[in-house]
């Protein structure tokens, strides 16, 4: 049981890791994944929650296909213990996720440069955002045209989202025909990962394609146990199947591809993290990494809700009989309303002047989200989603014991510092703006969330307490940067630092948090870092044009 891979995790970038790494014939690879298979006898109607993109709720609340985990309490945020759904099936998050197909800011990449991920700069990153993608409007200096992610706009043409657009021009803001080209700031339509009116996981794109090679081993309800080393050397890993304890053997690298909580836990079960940790649960240390676990960052983000007047929502939709109808449409033709997840429109802006890049995002949805879909909604409305991109509080993550299926400790220390609760105040104030413009005169009601009882400073901070929610991007846990950085955890090649023949590829390696959702760039660093494995040079584009507002310094 020797492959020159062991991949673990088929998530947003084990799955394309185990594509990119099987086109050279000679390199063989074993993908481990603790969840079950996305897709049952090839068909992707018989599991229809995954593959249906209106179905997204119900995987963000199925313990089939999510490790299902909690935070502890919060207390900047009235002691309340957050809700952090994650993949635990092929395509991890991106087989959950709300496909919404964001890259970030050039600014973002271009910070992790001086972050010390030297060679991961934006013109290092936006030739492998091309290289994964095909873009349903055609290829151009920024999109990719023949890559395995299909991206697409939405087809709906629901009028709420022409109103937002409308609305969010009355107030003063940009539009812009692409937040993933030259102008990320304003706003419009959203790319979405999805194809042909199903979901575009990381497992449709890249996995199943490359099953039929004969150099590719992908299982499915393995957990992965431990890492397995000679001295500091990565030599394979141990992992339980069935009930029974196993191992297989890496001739080349093991690569943990667990995402930004399993990644660091299955390296701090393993012997590599804080000594002074380890030594207290008992584990041998391999290697004394403190950055292990540290610096975890989220994007926190909270619903502004308003009563729609007309019924143009999605309430009667999600009425039972009207359910069975969308049901049946989309499993016959893959078309009609459950071939979305309704998120089209949206759009990223600055709260304030002399702010570099947009550091305000929203999502705007023709219906009312209650309790991450685990309520159904109670009456016409819409709502926007909207959070700061670049919030200043930072987390951490640790072992609670030395048990792999029990979940670490994960403290976000969400609104630990004053700047994100300014940048909610203006969050809440924006929103609000943006939903009294003319373009909303004929479908506006009463405001559901905050409610027009929340108007002072102190009332509003109130609700972003009791209100606020994880927008599911939990990142940067395995930092990369230079051996010299006492946090970092993978050097810029993505090896972890103080041992041999181990990786880490997915989000955990971000230094810091993009301006935007985070399956994107997850992909984006996993098609950049098969390239680094495989000894090849970067890809490279120089001086492609990024929008600078001509009144940064002066202007919002």
């Amino acid at each position: 049981d020797t492959f020159s891979y062991v991949i673990v995790g088929a998530g947003s970038a084990g799955c394309v890791l185990a594509n990119r790494l099987t086109e050279e014939a000679h390199s063989t690879v074993k993908l481990l994944e603790a969840g079950p298979k996305d897709t049952l006898l090839n068909s992707k109607r018989l599991l229809w929650k995954i593959h249906m993109p209106a179905a997204l709720t119900y995987n963000l609340c199925d313990e089939k296909y999510n490790w299902y985990y909690h935070t502890t309490p919060q207390k900047h945020m009235d002691n309340r213990i957050m809700y952090w759904p994650r993949g635990r099936v092929w395509g991890g998050s991106s087989s959950l996720n709300a496909m919404v197909y964001i890259r970030g800011h050039a600014e973002d990449y271009n910070r992790w440069s001086k972050e010390g991920a030297v060679g991961w700069g934006y013109e290092f990153c936006l030739p492998y955002f091309k290289k994964a993608q095909t873009h349903e409007l055609g290829a151009d200096l920024y999109r990719g045209g023949n890559g395995p992610l299909h991206v697409s706009r939405g087809k709906t043409k629901n009028p709420l989202h022409y109103a937002f657009l409308d609305a969010a021009q009355q107030a003063g803001y940009a539009f812009t025909d692409d937040m993933n080209g030259f102008q990320q700031e304003g706003f419009g339509w959203m790319d979405m990962t999805i194809y042909k009116g199903q979901r575009w996981s990381t497992a449709s794109a890249y996995l199943h394609p490359a099953l039929s090679r004969p150099n590719l081993s992908a299982e499915d309800g393995t957990l992965v146990t431990k890492v397995l080393f000679e001295g500091t050397k990565a030599v394979g890993v141990e992992y339980v199947k069935n009930g029974e304890k196993k191992k297989v053997f890496a001739s080349k690298e093991v690569i943990l591809s667990g995402g930004a909580i399993n990644s660091p836990q299955l390296l701090m079960l393993s012997g590599v993290g804080n000594s002074d940790d380890l030594k207290k649960l008992g584990i041998p240390v391999v290697c004394h990494l403190p950055g292990v676990g540290q610096n975890l960052q989220d994007h926190l983000e909270l619903y502004v809700q308003q009563e729609c007047t007309q019924p143009v929502t999605l309430y009667n939709s999600q009425k039972p009989l009207q359910m069975i109808k969308i049901g049946l449409e989309w499993l016959w033709k893959f078309t009609g309303s459950g071939a979305t997840a309704h998120l089209e429109t949206g759009g990223f802006i600055r709260s304030q002047p002399g702010v570099s890049h947009p550091d305000i995002q929203f999502h705007f949805l023709p219906s009312q989200v209650i309790d991450h879909g685990r309520v159904p909604s109670q009456r016409e409305a819409y709502q926007v989603h909207i959070g700061p991109m670049r919030s200043t509080s930072i987390g951490w993550l640790k072992l609670k014991s030395t048990d792999p299926r029990e979940h670490p400790i994960l403290e976000p220390n969400y609104l630990s510092a004053e700047r994100d609760m300014w940048e909610f105040r203006q969050c809440v104030k924006l929103a609000r703006e943006i939903f009294a413009q003319e373009a909303f005169d004929k479908f506006r009601g009463p405001e559901i969330q905050p409610g027009r009882h929340v108007q002072t400073d102190g009332e509003i901070d109130a609700f972003v307490r009791q209100k606020a929610d994880s927008a599911y991007h939990p990142s940067c846990t395995c930092k990369m940067g230079q051996s010299s950085d006492p946090n970092a955890v993978v050097d810029p090649q993505t090896r972890v630092i103080g041992t041999e023949n181990l990786r880490v590829v997915d989000a955990s390696v971000m230094p810091s948090i993009v301006s935007g959702n985070l399956n994107a760039p997850t992909i984006m660093i996993a098609e950049k870092a098969a390239d680094i494995i495989k000894g090849l040079p970067s890809l490279q584009e120089k001086n492609v044009p990024v929008y600078k507002p001509k009144t940064l310094e002066t202007q919002r």
